[in-house]
């Protein structure tokens, strides 16, 4: 199975599936001498592990991690930085009756396709959001590596079941205190209630969420095929339930106009520097980066599995209908928040690493 390995200097393999023993990663190109622990990796872990707030499966895990090799005396050695995440709560036998059918707006018929008819069918085994552990995890050493340079990656909820946040009250800075990962605290109410006639219904939510890096220098990205924008999408469209990316204004500059998208360019405070006067382009200009705050939205599909009765086939192409049982998430907001960060973070480090090879400097 290819397609398990992401990034370029800076490269993450995953492996592991929702219901095996673990799952884990390893990091490879990790700068020497970047200081990281466990407590490090868990703080972000903690952010996305089941169980939390009012949209979260009732599966249980610590999701406790433990760093194999790449760290000694709190510092990276410069070489493959591995850790592991034990399963330690399945409920295997919640699948047995939906071993040989293909549940509606998930994987599995297609992995049966690709995989000539073999495919783990306990919680969608590879195509699980349960492998999205490892990317915070992965993440979290990206982002320790981005502190060096004073690059920060936030990200919240802006949307949840087309009940928006207001644009005058954005604030990603302080979201992960909130419920939901919330971008304010108005529209908290409104989203409670929203998941209590949803959960009624037994259906699920998708929702919005929205990521700034800020602090991040230009020139970052290459042309042609390496744009940053094509990573950037690359990565948080790689995680499952992403089935949109808009930079900068994304689909509303479509109805612009050149006189009115444009940002334009002032005069920095010295030669080699400038200021925008708006940043439409959510800071790339020409796949590369222009200085300016980084600016993604995500599109977050509605949880597949729902417990209303749903038309399918089986294996053999007979006629069934199913209902979905077991633990699930009724929407991937809030714990896909800090993953798309992760896979943010993981991009801008790959490519910062990259855009040193150009240069004589040292990485850190």
């Amino acid at each position: 199975m290819a397609g398990n390995s992401f990034g370029r200097l800076l490269r993450l393999t995953t492996f592991g599936e929702s219901h095996g023993p673990s799952i884990g990663g390893i990091l490879d190109g990790v700068p020497a001498g970047i200081e990281i622990s466990e407590t490090d990796i868990q703080k972000e872990l903690d952010l996305r592990k089941p169980g939390k707030g009012p949209t979260a499966t009732s599966r249980k895990e610590s999701d406790t991690v433990r760093i194999q090799s790449g760290v000694y005396n709190g510092k990276t050695t410069g070489t493959a930085l591995a850790f592991t995440i034990e399963n330690t709560n399945q409920h295997s036998s919640d699948y047995d009756a939906l071993a040989d059918v293909f549940r509606p707006g998930h994987a599995d018929w297609t992995y049966w396709k690709k995989f000539n008819g073999n495919r783990d069918h306990r919680g969608g085994g590879r195509s699980s959001g349960r492998e999205t552990a490892i990317r915070v995890a992965a993440g979290a050493i990206a982002g320790k590596i981005l502190d060096e340079y004073g690059i920060k990656v936030n990200a919240a909820t802006v949307s949840l079941g087309g009940i928006q946040v207001n644009a005058e009250e954005l604030d990603l800075l302080h979201a992960c205190s909130r419920s939901y990962f919330a971008a304010s605290d108005t529209v908290i109410a409104l989203w409670d209630n929203l998941v209590e006639e949803t959960r009624k219904a037994h259906d699920t939510l998708g929702g919005i969420v929205q990521i700034e890096a800020m602090n991040v220098p230009a020139g970052l990205g290459d042309p042609v095929f390496d744009k940053i924008s094509a990573l950037l999408a690359h990565g948080l469209m790689s995680v499952g339930a992403v089935k949109g990316v808009e930079i900068g204004d994304g689909f509303a500059a479509s109805a612009s106009r050149g006189s009115i998208n444009n940002d334009p360019i002032l005069p920095g405070a010295k030669p080699g520097e400038a200021l925008f006067a708006s940043n439409h382009a959510g800071g790339i200009l020409g796949g590369i980066t222009s200085g300016q705050t980084i600016i993604l939205r995500c599109a977050v599909k509605p949880i597949a599995s729902i417990s209303l009765p749903q038309k399918t086939i089986d294996i053999h192409g007979d006629v069934r209908e199913i209902r979905i049982g077991g633990r699930h998430d009724l929407s991937a907001i809030p714990r896909i928040v800090p993953v798309l960060k992760a896979m943010t973070e993981l991009v801008l480090c790959d490519s910062l690493l990259v855009q040193h090879t150009y240069t004589t400097h040292n990485v850190c």
